[in-house]
């Protein structure tokens, strides 16, 4: 059985996807942990799943965050998923566990990726730039900001009356089939 870790910021619907999947399907991966970089839902959603949690506060920690997960990872981690962590893993955190770390971003990298697109930066961009359509990227993480190789992507189309809130809305519905979908492919080339 493989042993997962999901890295979390916020309400952690994507890390509900996961432990939904997790607990109704046969998977051949647990979820070991989860490891927010301050107090926040997904945190709450974990433990009401029994899962293990641990918060590494990134206003007190800054630049050492990646180094204290290290440490509390040790070895015996299969993969690490990033859904809707907000620092950055600094390199050689990534180098030591390259190829094992990746994350989901909401846009169709290499569109609208890179410093300072999370959220609804990334949907108001698509909005303004008038794409056609959008959607979400689960990629490899490596030492760049969303420039990790694509691992696959789901696509929604952008109509002309979509606002930042209603595109948000479509692509979460994709990101929370893309990632376990996209977690199960990176586990099955590590058999």
């Amino acid at each position: 059985m493989f042993k997962i870790v999901v890295l979390i910021s916020g309400g952690g619907s994507n890390l509900q996807s996961i432990i939904d999947t997790v607990s109704t399907s046969k998977v051949g991966y647990e979820i070991s942990c989860v490891i927010a970089d301050r107090e926040c839902y997904g945190i709450e959603r974990a433990q009401n799943n029994h899962i293990e949690t641990k918060i590494f506060d990134r206003k007190i920690l800054k630049k050492d965050i990646s180094k204290k997960i290290d440490e509390y990872l040790g070895d015996g981690i299969d993969l690490i998923v990033l859904a809707g962590f907000l620092s950055i893993l600094d390199e050689e955190f990534i180098n030591n566990r390259r190829g094992r770390i990746i994350n989901i971003h909401p846009s169709l990298l290499p569109k609208f990726g890179g410093p300072g697109m999370f959220g609804m930066r990334i949907h108001r961009a698509v909005i303004e730039a008038k794409e056609y359509e959008s959607g979400c990227t689960v990629h490899y993480v490596d030492a760049g900001v969303d420039t990790g190789e694509v691992i696959e992507q789901n696509r929604v189309k952008v109509e002309a009356e979509d606002t930042e809130e209603t595109l948000q809305k479509k692509v979460l519905v994709e990101e929370h089939k893309l990632l376990p979908k996209a977690i199960e492919q990176v586990l099955d080339k590590l058999k």
